[in-house]
């Protein structure tokens, strides 16, 4: 697994801190790791339709 160093409000991270003391996950990594997760699943959908359409804007008016 990789680290990443990441700038987050003081507010956000409080209300993290209260979600897992709250015991709705393990840990902080834990919270951040399953945030991003479902995050990135919500948005694959929007990112592919957006490669779909910039694929074929290159096939109509591209140029090799």
């Amino acid at each position: 697994m990789s680290a990443v160093q990441a700038n987050i409000p003081d507010q956000l991270i409080q209300q993290a801190q209260q979600f897992v003391q709250a015991g709705w996950s393990t840990n902080l990594d834990a919270l951040i790791v399953e945030a991003m997760r479902r995050y990135l699943d919500s948005h694959r959908e929007l990112l592919a339709e957006q490669f779909i359409r910039e694929d074929i804007d290159w096939g109509l008016h591209g140029q090799d």
